[in-house]
């Protein structure tokens, strides 16, 4: 298959290499040192399931070199989904499918806004993957996996196509009945964890193990559920339970990437995070008090990373 990856990060460095290792046809969307680094060094990978090194890859910033493909994955931070969408056109064929794979609830319907409906799949990516330097990926562990459906989640050839060349690259690739459900299930495991883990300032290790903490990851894991449900998203009774267990069982060291972004002091997704926690259930006519705390108590350090506030 033809593939391009918008966004070489982690999570499209990763899955891109991946692919391109299998032998697939993959293009990278890039910018700056990374855009300089794919074509003139290639891209090594670190990994707990085996490294590896690739030669210069395909690599632009401009998306109209690339030409038409049979799917393009869309992995930039979220903030960035909506210019992405206007950049994809020349890539687009009659039956390319665009994945987005952001952490948040709401890239598909930013993709249908400016694409229409017609190429636009529901994507969920599950590595723990992260840039270590530009043309260097390291993925540590976790779960690494990806699920991707109509939005309607009627079976469909270009989406048995694309899972094919996942698994021929090594990759887990879930099925889920309801894409729509598991974009929710992974959006109430990764925001909890993340917006408790930026406020302590401390690993899951100790967010799950301080009682008074754990007890602010289940009541805002609920605060999720709640809001998914006024929204028509029938997440399970016992999903709090399952994604704590699931919690249980992380790396004690491990962090999320808002985490990682608000202590460096770089612009997070906490707006995409728990901030459409807020907005979405203040929609809804849900309360979601533990998640507008930690939005507010967040928002100056966010505000200073995008040069909107100065202090010390």
């Amino acid at each position: 298959m033809r593939i391009a990856v918008v966004g070489a990060g982690g999570v499209g460095a990763y899955f891109g290499a991946r692919l391109a290792q299998a032998g697939e046809e993959v293009a990278f969307v890039a910018r700056g040192a990374q855009l300089d680094a794919l074509r003139t060094r290639g891209l090594r990978v670190e990994s707990v399931v085996g490294d590896a090194l690739l030669g210069p890859q395909l690599a632009t910033d401009d998306p109209a070199e690339i030409g038409p493909v049979d799917a393009v994955l869309i992995a930039v931070k979220a903030w960035q989904v909506a210019e992405a969408a206007r950049s994809v056109a020349p890539m687009l064929g009659p039956r390319t499918c665009v994945v987005p794979f952001q952490n948040g609830v709401e890239a598909a319907d930013e993709l249908v806004a400016v694409l229409g409906a017609g190429p636009v799949l529901g994507g969920v990516a599950k590595v723990v993957s992260f840039l270590v330097a530009p043309g260097h990926v390291r993925q540590i562990g976790g779960p690494t996996s990806a699920a991707f459906a109509e939005l309607d989640d009627r079976p469909s050839e270009r989406v048995a196509r694309l899972r094919a060349a996942f698994r021929r690259a090594g990759l887990g690739v879930e099925e889920p009945p309801n894409i729509r459900v598991a974009i929710w299930e992974k959006f109430l495991f990764v925001v909890p964890g993340g917006s408790i883990g930026s406020v302590t300032r401390a690993p899951i290790g100790v967010s799950r193990a301080v009682p008074e903490t754990r007890r602010l990851l289940e009541r805002a894991m609920e605060e999720v559920r709640a809001v998914a449900l006024a929204r028509g998203i029938p997440l399970a009774r016992d999903i709090v339970a399952r994604t704590l267990a699931f919690v249980d069982t992380l790396p004690p060291n491990g962090t999320a990437s808002l985490q990682r972004d608000i202590a460096a002091g770089r612009p997070s997704e906490l707006d995409w995070w728990t901030g459409a926690v807020v907005r979405l259930g203040r929609e809804a006519g849900v309360p979601t008090p533990v998640h507008e705390f930690v939005y507010h108590a967040l928002l100056p350090l966010e505000l200073r990373a995008r040069g909107r506030l100065a202090f010390d």
